[in-house]
């Protein structure tokens, strides 16, 4: 469906009336029509510049994950490679290295078994990034089924309900069936159990997320993996791991360097992860990595000349600015393994303690605190009856903080959370203005006789906490060859 405007159709709405600036006259410009002939560059700026000024303040939006600050000196670099295309390799050749060393870093960090034959590639975000990792999927198993004779028309994808919307996306626009596991009980995310009794034969993959977006938990990786260790023992199926680590694949190598999650355990073959979330880059930036080649079909893989050489790509997109993989290479040389534990121990410590001090308000019981990604939920009690998580979520916003409130899916729909998304410059300092204005707002919710917001209510901005379409999940589906 073509966008639209979500207040006027761009017909009959009024122009835009432009104050004098200076000695220049009053103008009037159309909305949604270019304008008949050309305007004076300041005057063009100040009006988008003031047209903006209504938007949120971006460092106390606490529902998205993206980076909303960085220092000076990567916003500059970014500025000087604004007008270099990521695609032209041969024209950029040192912007096209820079990524190859990120790609070799992440590698490293992630575990491969040979850094240096690692492949991967920059993307415009994890959505791409997780994308390419399932199209990959798809086509080894295809490769699998067609080799041994067998068909290869119905490819499945196993997940929890709670994964990121781009799975479903990717489930729609590459035709795989997708099988989310739903949510039970306390189990707010993928077990290791339930993905294995969905998986059978035309099972491309299992996704495992590190960092869920409801409420920032890991899933057990290394048990997923496990489990469908022993699945292929027992049946012959071998179904390999992407682990969708658009936040945690930038924080748990720094703060939980026990977790057993990546390219150590043999079944996870690829593994995406965000640079423009915990990466600490501004918006634009996702990595794909494969554990060997094996991994990554080459009929999926372009070459590219670069320095008299070949250069390997793969990505849905063509033409992007190679500012942000700039961005994320300065990052990782100013920062190096300390200072991102630093900067990722800083912001778990900030969630962690904002958790524990919301849940002695009263009103609120945690769900998460902030000790895996930091990110926790949290919730309206049993027993309160004169506001909801959705009334919390609009109080908090006329003070300026954006705080989603949203229920969970499937098989939880009864239960209803705010989130809390701890980026680096949300310091100890926000957080006690966060709980400074959270504790006044709850002085007068607690006054209200009744709710006055419910889920219709809610502003869309969940991130990632979206409804699935679940008519194909299934729950007692019994792994076999058949």
């Amino acid at each position: 469906m073509a966008h639209k405007h979500p207040h006027a159709d761009g017909n009959g709405a009024r122009d835009m009336e432009i104050n004098p600036i200076f000695s220049r006259e009053p103008l009037t410009i159309p909305r949604y029509a270019l304008p008949p002939g050309e305007l004076d560059p300041g005057t063009a700026y100040q009006v988008v510049h003031d047209e903006l000024m209504l938007d949120g303040n971006a460092r106390l939006n606490l529902a998205t994950f993206v980076s909303t600050w960085a220092e000076p000196e990567a916003v500059r670099l970014m500025t000087e490679c604004a007008d270099k295309n990521m695609v032209d390799k041969d024209e950029y050749p040192r912007t096209a290295e820079l990524e190859l060393r990120c790609v070799h870093m992440l590698a490293r960090l992630w575990h491969a078994p040979d850094p240096p034959r690692t492949v991967g590639c920059s993307t415009t975000g994890s959505s791409e990034a997780a994308m390419l990792g399932g199209l990959a999927l798809k086509r080894r198993w295809r490769a699998r089924r067609r080799a041994a004779g067998l068909p290869a028309d119905r490819p499945n994808l196993v997940m929890g309900v709670n994964v990121q919307i781009c799975w479903e996306k990717f489930a729609n626009y590459f035709e795989v069936e997708p099988r989310y596991v739903p949510m039970e009980g306390d189990r707010y995310h993928l077990g290791a159990r339930e993905a294995v009794e969905l998986c059978d034969e035309n099972t491309i993959g299992v996704v495992a997320v590190l960092g869920s977006t409801f409420d920032g938990s890991y899933e057990p990786v290394a048990e997923i993996a496990s489990a469908l260790d022993d699945l292929e023992e027992r049946t012959g199926l071998d179904v390999p791991v992407h682990v969708d680590g658009a936040s945690g694949a930038m924080v748990a190598p720094f703060l939980d360097p026990g977790l057993h999650w990546d390219f150590r355990l043999p079944r996870v073959a690829s593994i995406n992860t965000s640079g423009h979330k915990y990466g600490l880059v501004m918006p634009g930036v996702g990595w794909a990595l494969w554990r060997d080649e094996g991994a990554l079909p080459d009929d999926l893989v372009f070459h590219v000349n670069y320095l008299g050489g070949d250069m390997p790509t793969f990505a849905l997109n063509f033409s992007r600015p190679g500012a942000q993989v700039v961005a994320q290479y300065y990052n990782f040389l100013r920062l190096g393994f300390d200072g991102y534990r630093r900067v990722q121990q800083t912001c778990r410590d900030v969630a962690t303690r904002l958790a524990a001090d919301i849940g002695r308000l009263g009103p609120f019981e945690t769900l998460t605190d902030g000790g895996d990604i930091p990110v926790f939920a949290f919730r309206v009690r049993d027993g309160v009856r004169n506001f909801t998580v959705f009334d919390v979520s609009a109080a908090m916003r006329e003070s300026g903080w954006l705080v989603p409130a949203y229920t969970f899916p499937e098989n939880r729909t009864d239960l209803a959370v705010l989130r809390v998304v701890v980026r680096n410059g949300f310091g100890h300092d926000l957080a006690d203005l966060f709980l400074d204005d959270l504790r006044r707002a709850l002085r007068r919710l607690s006054a209200q006789e009744a709710p006055q917001r419910t889920p219709e209510d809610a502003a869309g901005f969940s991130h990632g906490a979206e409804a699935k379409t679940t008519k194909t999940t299934r729950t007692t589906k019994t792994p076999g060859r058949g």
